[in-house]
């Protein structure tokens, strides 16, 4: 079996590797690394938890050992796709590096502009960042990207999920063509394969597992339900899903509920604190420092339920996550995978649970078809019959208003229309109609009853009994109506 002191890393990088308790490389960095240090590019395809993160740090920091970075001209980039990400990124740089005079800058937005220009005008030797934060300093004029000699694209897919290939491919032109790229992705779409193609030279391709797949350790289920009524189905789903929590018991030390929606993870969070539950939510629309301290929390065991958008569904290491809970089936297969992959890390045991409403059975099975596996159906826990929605104390105070069935209207407005009939054909026998009364008129003014266009006096005009021009009626201009010998003597 490899072990990392077989790997031929620098000797400061492999002291600080085994004093953070790592002896034996996974299948991802024990394919990646040897070529990493090779200088040769390389494509590496792995589910997440596999450990790429390592598998591209400690390559990078053998490399880069030697050497000392310039102002403004950052030696290696490394490209995340949402700040969480980016910030544990660094958390490995500072871990292993600790016995190398290496200096890093982190660019991710919610942090002040001014702080990361004074540490990148220093000149720092590894360059962590997301792609909107590194363009803007880019363009602002305080960073030089024609130094770089390692470049690093991490969780390509989520990349691409969020828009930011053209980015990609704009900052990959602004690095010098020899530069050595690393490039990881959990899978391979069109897309990303592409630009694989277009920016990296012969890579080593290493995929030690099939491509969207999940952990094996992970134990997967989906719970069915159909609200009873359509404007109760949220409250009915959120009370399913206490109920699911509920009955793991003992066995949920902690959990991510992941949503498809912002708006939904602020309410799933609410709803849980509510029913005493320990929950506090996590989505792109938050402050930087409120996210910080609530993964802190999450980490260190003070929050017991972390509620999530996708946001937080790449690059989390909690090793200990138990549960994993699908609140919304996700729109895209692939994000399913990348959602359960936060528990049943480097070898324990997880489980992922899905709740699915009718709705959602066709997005249900692109997932199974995806993973190439159906997922088991689990009985509900509030039985066959529908969850009672949740109590809203300003809708039991308002007083109810009587319904009345459809069916009872009908008979209503039929009963009424039947009172009403007599009453209106008397009144039909004694009154004439206005058309009667229209025509009587006519008739008696020895006028015929108009059947057709009305001429501008109000009258019908008779065409055939008229000289002049049809159309014209009694406004027929005098030079119209003379000869044609007439008009040119005059």
């Amino acid at each position: 079996m490899t072990k990392f002191s077989d790997l031929s890393l620098n000797p400061k990088v492999l002291k600080a590797v085994e004093e953070a308790g790592y002896e034996t490389p996974t299948p991802i960095q024990a394919g990646a690394i040897p070529p990493a240090l090779e200088g040769r590019d390389v494509l590496g395809i792995a589910q997440t938890g596999t450990g790429k993160t390592a598998g591209f740090t400690l390559p990078m920091l053998s490399l880069l050992a030697r050497g000392r970075a310039r102002a403004r001209m950052p030696r290696s980039l490394v490209l995340c796709p949402t700040r969480e990400l980016a910030a544990q990124v660094a958390e490995n740089f500072d871990t292993y590096s600790k016995y190398l005079k290496l200096t890093k800058a982190l660019l991710i937005g919610g942090v002040s502009f001014k702080e990361q220009e004074q540490i990148i005008d220093k000149g720092v030797d590894v360059l962590i960042a997301t792609p909107g934060r590194l363009l803007d300093h880019f363009e602002r004029g305080k960073l030089i990207l024609s130094d770089v000699k390692v470049m690093v694209v991490d969780e390509a897919d989520r990349m691409l999920d969020m828009g930011f290939i053209p980015d990609i491919e704009r900052i990959f032109g602004l690095t010098p063509f020899t530069r050595q790229t690393l490039f990881f992705s959990a899978t391979m779409a069109p897309e990303i394969e592409r630009i694989t193609n277009t920016f990296l030279s012969s890579p080593e391709r290493i995929e030690v597992a099939r491509q969207a797949t999940a952990s094996e350790t992970i134990e997967q289920g989906v719970a069915m339900f159909k609200p009873s009524r359509r404007d109760r189905a949220d409250s009915e789903k959120r009370k399913l899903l206490r109920a699911l929590i509920d009955a793991e018991g003992e066995k949920l030390t902690n959990a991510i509920i992941f949503c498809n929606r912002k708006t939904d993870v602020d309410i799933v969070a609410k709803s849980l604190k509510k029913y005493g539950y320990d929950a506090a939510p996590i989505h792109g629309d938050l402050d930087q420092s409120q996210r910080t301290r609530t993964l802190d929390g999450f980490r260190a065991g003070d929050l017991r339920i972390l509620v999530a958008s996708d946001v937080a569904a790449r690059g989390l290491d909690v090793p200990s996550v138990s549960h994993v809970f699908n609140f919304d089936v996700p729109g895209h297969p692939e994000d399913y995978v990348h959602r359960i992959g936060r528990t049943g890390r480097a070898g324990r045991d997880g489980k992922a649970i899905t709740l699915c409403n009718p709705r959602d059975e066709k997005a249900l099975s692109a997932v199974e078809n995806l993973i190439q596996k159906e997922i088991p159906k689990l009985d509900n826990p509030l039985g066959n019959a529908a969850p009672e929605p949740e109590a809203d104390a300003a809708t039991e105070d308002a007083p109810k208003k009587p319904r009345r069935s459809r069916s009872r209207r009908k008979s209503d407005e039929s009963q009424e229309a039947q009172e009403t009939a007599p009453q209106k054909t008397e009144d039909a026998k004694s009154e004439p109609t206005a058309d009667a009364k229209s025509e009587s008129k006519s008739q008696d003014e020895g006028e015929k009853p108009s059947r057709g266009r009305s001429g501008s006096s109000g009258k019908k005009q008779d065409n055939k009994d008229k000289s002049g021009p049809v159309g014209m009626g009694d406004h027929l201009p005098s030079f119209i109506a003379k000869s044609f010998d007439e008009r040119m003597v005059s």
